[in-house]
C-alpha cells in the first residue's frame, strides 16, 4: 500500500462542509473527492485531512491523505481527479508521501485568512470570497485586541458546542490584521482550531474594529470560558485556509 498526499484548492460554496454525510444526497467536498479517487483508484478509499472546514468555508492549501493499491502515477491521479471535479475542487499538487503519513495527524501548524469587504457597495466578483461589511474599523484596535488571543488559551468562548470532555484549548501562534484599499485581511496561525473558531474571533474582531468592544476585555472574555461572552460568528464566504505545516521548515 502506499500513501497519497494531495495539496487541494476548492470553492466551498457549494458544499455543506468537507466531512461526508450519512444522506448520500448532501453534497460535501470530502464526499465528492472520495467518489472520484475511489472510481479512479478501483478500491474504497478512506481519506484523512488536515482542517474539516464548515460548510461555505474555501480552501487554497488544505492537505489530504489516503492509503491506495494502485500503482497510478500521482501525475495520472491529478489530472484524472481534476478532469471530474474541477474547477470547484482542484488537485494542486498529488505526490507519494512517507510510510506512516498522516495529513491530519502530521500536521503542526494551520494557517486561515480571513476577509473584509468595506466597500459601500459588494463587489458581484469578489462577493463569494468576503464578508461584505461597509464600515468603518480601527486596525490599530483589532490589532491590540489580537496580542491578547496570541499564545496558549482556552478558547471555549471561541468555539461552538466543543463536547463534553473535548480539549478546548490551542496554540495562537500569530494573528496579522492588515488593510489593502477596502479589504480588512486577518490571518491566523494555530496548531489546531476549534469547530468555528477563526470565525467567531473574526466577529470579536470585527465588533472591536467597530468600536462595539473595547480590546482590553478580550483576557476577561477568554476567562469566561463562555461562548455567551464573545461577539457573533462571521459568515462562511470570507474564510479560505490557506496553508497547513508539517514540520519546521515546511510552507506549503
Amino acid at each position: 500500500m502506499r500513501v497519497i498526499r494531495l495539496t487541494l484548492a476548492y470553492d466551498g460554496t457549494g458544499f455543506r462542509g468537507w466531512a461526508r454525510q450519512r444522506d448520500p444526497d448532501v453534497r460535501t467536498v470530502e464526499g465528492s473527492l472520495v467518489g472520484v479517487l475511489s472510481r479512479i483508484a478501483r478500491h474504497d478509499v478512506r481519506v484523512s485531512v488536515a482542517g474539516r472546514t464548515d460548510a461555505g468555508v474555501h480552501a487554497r492549501g488544505q492537505v489530504a491523505s489516503f492509503l491506495t493499491s494502485s500503482r497510478l502515477a500521482p501525475s495520472r491521479l491529478q489530472a484524472a481527479t481534476n478532469a471530474a471535479l474541477a474547477p470547484e475542487i482542484v488537485v494542486v499538487d498529488a505526490r507519494d508521501a512517507r510510510e506512516g503519513f498522516d495529513a491530519r495527524f502530521a500536521a503542526t501548524e494551520r494557517g486561515y485568512r480571513y476577509g473584509i469587504d468595506t466597500a459601500p457597495v459588494a463587489d458581484p466578483f469578489t462577493a463569494r470570497y468576503v464578508w461584505h461589511r461597509p464600515a468603518e474599523m480601527s486596525i490599530d484596535r483589532m490589532r491590540a485586541a489580537a496580542r491578547h488571543l496570541v499564545g496558549e488559551h482556552d478558547f471555549t468562548s471561541f468555539c461552538r458546542h466543543p463536547g463534553p470532555g473535548k480539549p478546548t484549548v490551542r496554540d495562537v501562534r500569530r494573528i496579522s490584521v492588515a488593510r489593502a484599499g477596502s479589504i480588512i485581511s486577518i490571518r491566523f496561525d494555530a496548531n489546531a482550531f476549534l469547530h468555528q473558531m477563526v470565525r467567531a474571533l473574526t466577529g470579536t474582531l470585527v465588533a472591536v474594529g467597530e468600536g462595539k468592544v473595547d480590546p482590553g476585555s478580550i483576557p476577561s472574555i477568554l476567562a469566561a470560558a463562555d461562548r455567551s461572552a464573545a461577539r457573533g460568528v462571521a459568515p462562511p464566504p470570507g474564510l479560505p485556509l490557506e496553508r497547513v505545516v508539517y514540520g519546521r521548515r515546511e510552507r506549503r
